[in-house]
C-alpha cells in the first residue's frame, strides 16, 4: 500500500507543475491593441505588467521534445534532441537537464521498465539518469 501512495505522490509531483504552468499560460493574453513596435509583448491578466512573449531556447525546445514523446515515442526524442543539440551547440550546457526531463516522463507514460528500453547514452546517459530519479 505504501508504495502505492509512493507511486501516486510521485505522478502527481510530475503533472501538478504542468498544469500549472499551462493554466498560467492561459490566463496571458495578447494585448489587442498593441502597436507593432510592442507586439512582442504581453499583458498577464493577474499583475497588469508587461513581460517578454519569447522564452528561452531551452525551454522551447524541452517542451517540444515533451510532445514529441507523448505523440510518438521517447526515441524520437532523443532523436531529436540530439539532432538539435548538434546544430545548436549552444544549447549543449542544457542538454543533460532537458534529457533528465524525458527520462522522468518516459517513465510517467511507459512505466520504469519499458522507459528503460529506450535509453541511448544522450548527454551522458542523462535520460537513464531521469527514469533512476523517479523510481
Amino acid at each position: 500500500m505504501n508504495q502505492v501512495a509512493s507511486r501516486i505522490g510521485k505522478t502527481l509531483a510530475f503533472v501538478l507543475p504542468v498544469v500549472l504552468v499551462l493554466s498560467g499560460t492561459l490566463a496571458v493574453t495578447r494585448v489587442p491593441w498593441a502597436t507593432p513596435a510592442s507586439e512582442a509583448q504581453v499583458l498577464t491578466a493577474a499583475h497588469g505588467k508587461k513581460v517578454s512573449v519569447a522564452s528561452a531556447p531551452q525551454e522551447v525546445l524541452r517542451s517540444r521534445l515533451l510532445a514529441e514523446l507523448q505523440e510518438k515515442n521517447p526515441g524520437v526524442a532523443l532523436t531529436n534532441l540530439q539532432r538539435e543539440i548538434a546544430e545548436r551547440p549552444s544549447l549543449a550546457q542544457h542538454c543533460t537537464s532537458i534529457a533528465r526531463s524525458l527520462g522522468r516522463a518516459a517513465v510517467a507514460k511507459y512505466g520504469p521498465q519499458r522507459a528503460q528500453a529506450w535509453s541511448r547514452p544522450v548527454c551522458d546517459t542523462s535520460f537513464a539518469t531521469g527514469i533512476a530519479s523517479v523510481r
